[in-house]
């Protein structure tokens, strides 16, 4: 498949590859870096993470329960169907799920956990299309360097842990914090585009 046009996001559903689940500017700036026209459609569901529910497990039911949230939206307003994108990630430390923040101190306090410890960060991406739903999961180790009081402080200062899983961003800020990285940089940010395109392939759909 050629190219596709410049990377732009779509209003128009005639000009739609794909519909993502996300209200997500990380998401939607590692579509439009490949190029793929898109529409955004928030999906509005719970995200609690259930009791004794595994990562994994949890990751994968939020993005397909966003992606299926989303489909069902279209469907019911007579919207052309194009395949539904929709991802979740999650961040585990000894075993324990890190959502969002809830606010400046209890960033701090997922920070302090993450200081100087490997971490994992899972991120789900499923693709929607008609009734059938596939997905994948990416799985990526992260270390950060030992953070002091005042790296912490300053850094819950500013807005950018605040909406973000384990609170740090490793595109923003916080790519100061990463003394090594092993798997999906990407995956990390929020979107995992090799195991993206796999899925958006089966599609017939291609950035390449």
């Amino acid at each position: 498949m050629g190219k596709l046009e410049q990377p732009r996001e779509s209003d128009s559903s005639t000009e739609v590859q794909v519909y993502l689940a996300s209200a997500s500017p990380r998401r939607r700036e590692l579509l439009q870096s490949v190029g793929l026209r898109f529409e955004t459609i928030t999906a509005d569901i719970d995200e609690t993470h259930r009791a004794g529910e595994p990562p994994e497990q949890f990751v994968q039911r939020l993005a397909t329960e966003k992606a299926q949230h989303v489909a069902a939206r279209l469907v019911r307003q007579n919207r052309v169907i194009h395949p539904v994108i929709a991802a979740d990630t999650c961040v585990v430390i000894g075993g324990q799920v890190l959502g969002k923040p809830r606010h400046r101190e209890h960033a701090a306090q997922m920070l302090r956990r993450l200081s100087g410890r490997p971490h994992e960060v899972l991120t789900a991406v499923v693709m929607q299309q008609g009734v059938d739903s596939l997905g994948a999961v990416s799985r990526s180790r992260v270390k950060f360097k030992t953070l002091n009081d005042d790296e912490i402080i300053r850094y819950c200062r500013t807005s950018e842990p605040l909406d973000k899983a384990g609170a740090y961003a490793i595109q923003g800020l916080a790519s100061g914090f990463v003394e090594h990285l092993q798997g999906s940089y990407t995956g990390v940010v929020g979107l995992p585009m090799f195991e993206l395109r796999a899925l958006l392939v089966r599609a017939g759909i291609d950035w390449i």
